[in-house]
């Protein structure tokens, strides 16, 4: 089959861009059944974007205090009612010390 180039438009932008041939032949080869629906500056953008939609949370730093040593600590979370929150040093002791049981 001999293919030509297309101009198709980008469902993003509107702007119109050429399908070529030669990427054509590439879509056949590879079995592709749906032709591309953005422009290549639209498909970076998109490409950038994190997957489904996912948004980058920033990191939350919460001054607490340690239930082992009682001194104040900062801990990269906030902390849930009811439970211990440890300072570094206590943390990696209790760690530690719960690794030896294997």
């Amino acid at each position: 089959m001999e293919f030509q180039d297309r101009v198709l438009s980008c469902v993003d932008c509107g702007a119109e861009f050429v399908w070529t041939a030669g990427e054509q032949q590439f879509f056949a080869d590879k079995n592709f059944k749906n032709e591309p629906k953005r422009c290549k500056a639209c498909k970076a953008k998109r490409a950038g974007r994190p997957a489904n939609g996912a948004t980058t949370r920033e990191r939350v730093e919460t001054i607490t205090t340690c239930s082992a040593c009682g001194k104040d600590t900062t801990v990269p979370f906030r902390p849930t009612q009811g439970r211990p929150v440890f300072c570094k040093e206590c943390f990696q002791t209790r760690k530690f010390a719960g690794a030896g049981g294997l």
